[in-house]
């Protein structure tokens, strides 16, 4: 019986080593599975990371390759340079996006702007060329201009003085008194003034000619005349009907005039006037006797007194 029990004893205890080794091997199978999953995961997760690396360097190659055709330029020049900014990728993203609509706006690319530009450029040099030969030449033209108008000014105010002397003595001697002279109306400005006749007849004030009788206006006009070609005296003068406005008393004191100038002027006189006739040295008359056939008569009045 003792040993009957010693067996059994033996028996139990080697089912208990069993039960605990075979649990222990299901413990360490399903560690070893979860190790597998693990390994399995693990493995997946390096697939996936070589696989990423892989991307990022062909990126980093299309990069570089962008950078050296596109900007023609090294990665170190690029790091140098204000190219690579210090932004985030999102920010770097944004900026990307807002470049390339801004691109798109600018339309199609035109492959002949360089040499259009080149064409513009030239013809842009030329014409900036010819404006500033221009310009320099309209100075230069301006500036003898303004030499010309200033020696025009100053004969013309030469000139004027002249024949105002010439004119008050005259009038003088055409109205038997009184005074006139000739006044610019912009003393400032000489070449673009107005000039204005001042008169004052014998026993009458200061006015200007238009506030003159139509005979004063014509004797005043003459003496005008008579002022002028004493400046810039000639061999003859012809006057067509000058004194038609004038009274008998103002034809007898032209005419002792006019007799007095035509000793150092010829004038050939077209007249009505006997008074002005009489002073002359030859008449020439025309006479139409029969219909269409006019006559001259000729006579000289010196020989004939």
């Amino acid at each position: 019986m003792a040993e009957l029990k010693n067996d059994n004893g033996g028996k139990e205890e080697f089912t208990n080593k069993r039960l605990g080794i075979v649990e222990k091997l299901a413990i360490a199978e399903g560690e070893l599975e979860a190790a597998r999953k693990e390994y399995a995961a693990s493995t997946q997760k390096l697939h996936l990371a070589e696989m990423e690396k892989v991307k990022q360097e062909t990126e980093y190659e299309t990069a570089l390759e962008q950078i050296a055709t596109t900007y023609n330029i090294t990665l170190a020049e690029a790091k140098d340079s204000t190219l690579l900014l210090d932004l985030s990728d999102s920010a770097l993203k944004k900026m990307e996006s807002g470049l390339t609509h801004a691109i798109e706006e600018l339309g199609p690319i035109n492959a002949g702007a360089i040499e259009e530009y080149k064409t513009v450029s030239e013809r842009y040099e030329f014409l900036n060329a010819q404006y500033n030969d221009l310009y320099e030449a309209k100075e230069r033209l301006e500036e003898v201009i303004g030499d010309i108008n200033a020696n025009m000014s100053r004969r013309f105010k030469e000139s004027l003085t002249k024949i105002n002397s010439y004119f008050a003595e005259t009038y003088k001697n055409l109205f038997g008194g009184g005074m006139a002279s000739l006044e610019l109306q912009n003393p400032d400005n000489i070449l673009d003034s107005g000039i204005e006749i001042i008169v004052q007849p014998p026993g009458k004030k200061l006015q200007s000619l238009f506030l003159l009788s139509g005979g004063e206006r014509a004797l005043t006009v003459i003496a005008l005349l008579f002022a002028l070609l004493s400046y810039q005296p000639a061999p003859f003068c012809i006057l067509d009907e000058i004194d038609a406005a004038l009274d008998e008393a103002n034809i007898d004191r032209f005419s002792a005039f006019l007799a007095e100038y035509a000793k150092k002027t010829q004038f050939i006189i077209i007249t009505h006037r006997k008074g002005v006739m009489e002073a002359a040295d030859v008449l020439h008359g025309i006479t139409m006797e029969e219909s269409g056939i006019s006559r001259l008569l000729s006579v000289k009045l010196e020989e004939k007194g």
